[in-house]
């Protein structure tokens, strides 16, 4: 116990104890409402949403419409929230983090404060860490919310625009943390408001929020388009590597992920290429591809970082060992594994927007999450999210034994002692599940159990998602042998003796009912059809029966010591090890884990150190023969520290940039929804007309005091590049007499206020204000994605500047802000001739408006947007609008603002009949 813990007792209780009270009026009420019928307590959130409207708080509400959610999930779900979980719910409310034991029910926790807040109207996001399980959550938590007549909705990769606009709008919606950010950026390139998917960002609950806001905070989402095409460069630079040696030719630093040419190297590239000198800035090109091309051969691993699949390079995650479709590598690096596995090598892609999850999660109203693991890492989301941690107690005592760490010597006699502790748990029937950290150890292990006569046994990876929840529903069956990447570490729920409803609907599949059947059965949603009915009917009776045949299976895999959980090694993150342990012993379940090492695992060759070299060779071990040594433990505890630490460093990093971009991104998108939402920019044109004016006259009049000196032809030619159609200014002596600086430009605001009023008669005012936000969309637009494009060129470099003695980073954010101002200027400048410019033919089709003129980006409009970086969806293109085009013709001629009156009158035309046009 600390000395804080001392004095003042331990904080984290007490926390516990204040939200308890809460918590004990919300079980009072559950007498009461087990006594009302089910019209009666679905009712209650009519009741409660107009309690709101008339000013009632949510706290105010919270333990009626907790008590409420808690009936009827006893009727919709067969389940009751424990004390333990309406505490966690409480937490969540209060924007917190609700650190939970793995097992204790989190996907039913969440169901608490999701309920209370979409009673407000303004949507909550439930945010997943995977499309199974939002998918998972959604369909089987769904049931409760539509009892209580509530809508749930789904954001998942490949649905249509119309499902993501409806699970949008819907009170309760579930989704990743990529989807909701990619969105939002998505929203924020749209040309019509009517494009645009999500609403205000209102309440966010955050399943595995460590996962999110931690693990995957350390790369950025990045949109991307089409950008210069690929040449045939990162084929040559892949046949060349391959001829290279590694250490005589180049050297890998594997801690730092960093890859270098030795001189060897470097003449031979000079010979291959035919160039005198490689690192020559002409030769920038030649050097990038050639380590892109060494680090897609000897940094990134088939079947570890990627796989490929139909001709395509596909990333895997190294947090959940999902595949992350249409989701590629920056910098040519995408590009340069492609030629390395002789598939078709794709265009290079130009940034369009990005955010990192940090921020965008940032934007919330209100920010909860949820995870077994977050205590440790409390700092970090205290200081970035304004988040702070409360532990909850466990409903039942965990009764899973965590066994020490089996440290191997070599790797081959690792795996040898992993199967024969398969073999031996399978032999007596206690299920097992090998959890590894690439799909290329989880095939290595297949191979070998099969050589040893096991072949009854499922693989869970990448390769094999299709067969997901059948892998898991059958993983706690008596004499199960599930191997298994991450994929299996979060989220997934084994149930000791086999999953009763999954195999309920198994059943039905066989029986012949369809897949509507089956989810209306397996739904509490209410219909006259015979033939649904009958199916909910069914499966009922199918759920009783496997529940009764399994409760001999489970009692037996309880007898064996419940589901045997080995790791084959240890990740970087020890959050992700906690989170297998937990696949096992859930719920008081009995359990055993244990993760065995060997000295050649990455994460002990790289960050172990030589005394675990050195402890491991004194004992003179045999190599299939195990060490449990407290001082290994440590080292290895250590190790996992020290790749967190440099991780922390990572996120920092990203984040301390990402902060200067994020308040540029702001003024932009916040200006951009502004123009979305039909916003008159008539003053704004006119206040950038005069400033435009200002910057051409002043350097004339400054030249002078005297009219007569000033340089009009250089005036003339400045005005006419804002409007080519403004006269030449002429004036004789006796108005040059009377002239001064304000009063020649009080006359250039009235001329070109003129010049637009004639505009605007031509094509008719609603026209033009309609041509006004399509011409500042689209200027806006491109101007940001060289700016992002610029900003990505600054950062690149701007390490160096350390070397002078210069923050890089106070560097950045002052150079940033140089170059944000110039491109407001560029936006203001643009703009304003765009719309002087503009033509009596114009379309209300905003892709168009532009042009062939400068400032078209074909790429951004025509094409599909390829994934930039290392998370974007590929179904990023921004959608199109057709609309009819319209032609407005004048009747008679144009006059010029210094040509005769056609009255006759002897005046200029802007002195007499168009003084008041």
């Amino acid at each position: 116990m600390s000395l804080m813990e001392k004095i003042f007792g331990d904080l984290n209780e007490k926390e516990v104890k204040k939200v308890s009270k809460i918590a004990d009026k919300v079980m009072a009420y559950d007498e009461e409402y087990q006594k009302l019928t089910d019209q009666e307590l679905r009712d209650k959130t009519q009741e409660f949403k107009k309690r709101i409207q008339e000013g009632e708080t949510l706290d105010a509400l919270l333990p009626e419409a907790f008590a409420v959610c808690r009936e009827g999930a006893w009727r919709s779900l067969g389940m009751k929230h424990f004390y333990v979980q309406v505490i966690g719910g409480i937490v969540l409310h209060q924007g917190r983090i609700s650190e939970m034991k793995t097992g204790e029910g989190k996907t039913l926790v969440a169901t608490l404060p999701a309920y209370l807040n979409a009673l407000e109207g303004k949507g909550v996001h439930v945010v997943t860490v995977n499309d199974y399980l939002a998918k998972r959550d959604m369909e089987w938590m769904g049931k409760l919310y539509t009892f209580l007549g509530l809508t749930v909705g789904c954001v998942i990769h490949g649905i249509t625009e119309e499902e993501r606009r409806a699970a949008y709008n819907a009170d309760i919606t579930y989704g990743t943390n990529n989807e909701y950010g990619f969105d939002y950026l998505r929203d924020n390139m749209v040309i019509y408001k009517e494009d645009m998917m999500q609403r205000e960002l209102n309440y966010a609950i955050i399943d595995e929020v460590d996962s999110i806001l931690i693990d995957e905070a350390r790369t950025p989402l990045i949109i991307s388009g089409k950008g210069d095409k690929s040449t045939d460069m990162y084929t040559k630079a892949d046949g060349f590597v391959r001829t290279l040696k590694k250490d005589d030719d180049f050297t890998v630093e594997e801690k730092d992920k960093q890859i270098s040419l030795t001189e060897d190297g470097v003449a031979k590239c000079e010979a291959y290429f035919n160039v005198e000198n490689f690192s020559d800035p002409e030769n920038m090109e030649i050097n990038h591809h050639v380590l892109q091309a060494l680090k897609a051969r000897n940094m990134m691993k088939r079947d570890v970082d990627y796989i490929v699949r139909d001709g395509e390079v596909i990333i895997i995650d190294e947090f959940t060992g999902r595949m992350m479709f249409g989701r590629r590598y920056s910098d040519g690096l995408h590009q340069a594994i492609e030629a390395k596995e002789h598939v078709l090598v794709r265009s290079e892609s130009k940034t369009l927007a990005t955010i990192t999850l940090q921020n965008y999660f940032r934007m919330y109203q209100k920010l909860s999450g949820m995870t077994g693991t977050a205590k440790t890492e409390e700092g970090e989301f205290r200081d970035i999210y304004n988040m702070d941690v409360v532990v909850i107690p466990t409903n039942k005592p965990i009764a899973r034994n965590d066994l020490k760490d089996a440290v191997y010597a070599t790797e081959h006699g690792k795996y040898k002692s992993i199967v024969d502790a398969v073999e031996s748990a399978h032999k007596k029937g206690q299920p097992v599940l090998v959890g590894t950290i690439s799909i290329e150890k989880s095939e290595l292990i297949a191979t070998m159990l099969r050589k040893r006569g096991i072949k009854d046994f499922n693989i869970l990876n990448a390769k094999h998602h299709e067969k997901e929840a059948q892998i898991i529903a059958q993983a706690g069956r008596l004499g199960a042998i599930t191997i298994a990447t991450n994929m299996a570490g979060r989220g997934t729920d084994i149930i000791l003796g086999g999953n009763p409803e999954f195999e309920a609907k198994k059943a039905m599949e066989q029986e012949g009912y369809d897949e509507d059947a089956i989810a209306f059965a397996t739904s509490f949603v209410q219909s006259e059809d015979k033939e649904l009915l009958q199916a909910r009917k069914r499966f009922n009776e199918l759920h009783e029966q496997f529940k009764e045949e399994r409760r001999e299976e489970q009692a037996q895999v309880r007898e064996l010591g419940g589901l045997f959980i080995v790791g084959t090694e240890r990740h970087e993150s020890r959050r992700i090890d906690n989170q297998l342990r937990g696949r096992s012993g859930r719920q008081g379940d009995p359990g055993q884990t244990q993760f065995c090492i060997s000295m050649e695992d990455d994460l002990m060759r790289l960050f172990g150190g030589d005394r675990m070299q050195a402890i491991v060779q004194r004992l003179g071990v045999e190599e299939d023969e195990a060490i449990e040594s407290g001082v290994v433990t440590r080292q290895i505890e250590n190790a996992q520290k020290k790749v967190e630490g440099k991780n922390f460093s990572i996120r920092k990093y990203v984040l301390q940039y990402d902060n200067v971009m994020n308040k540029q991104r702001e003024i932009i998108y916040g200006e951009r929804k502004k123009v979305l939402f039909g916003e008159d920019l008539t003053e704004d044109l006119e206040a950038m007309t005069h400033e435009l004016i200002d910057n051409v006259t002043d350097p004339v009049v400054m030249a002078s005091k005297y009219p007569e000196e000033w340089d009009f032809e250089s005036l003339n030619k400045g005005l006419k590049k804002i409007a080519p159609a403004f006269e030449d200014l002429v004036f004789d002596e006796e108005t040059l007499a009377d002239m001064d600086a304000e009063s020649l430009k009080a006359g250039l605001y009235e001329d070109f206020a003129d010049l637009y009023k004639a505009k605007e008669e031509e094509i008719g005012a609603d026209k033009l204000r309609e041509v006004e936000r399509m011409i500042l969309i689209r200027v806006v637009d491109n101007k940001w994605m060289d700016h992002i494009d610029a900003m990505d060129q600054l950062k690149s470099g701007i390490g160096l500047r350390g070397l002078g003695g210069q923050d890089p980073a106070a560097a950045y954010a002052q150079e940033g802000f140089d170059m944000f101002e110039m491109m407001i200027n560029g936006i203001k400048e643009e703009f304003v001739k765009f719309c002087y410019n503009v033509t009596v033919q114009t379309t209300t089709q905003r892709k168009n408006v532009l042009g062939s003129g400068e400032g078209r980006k074909d790429e951004y409009e025509d094409k599909p947007m390829e994934a930039g970086g290392q998370q974007v969806p590929d179904q990023a293109a921004v959608p199109k609008r057709e609309h009819k085009q319209e032609t407005v013709r004048r009747d008679a001629p144009k006059v010029g603002r210094n040509d005769p009156c056609p009255c006759g009158s002897g005046k200029k035309y802007k002195h007499c009949c168009g003084r008041n046009q």
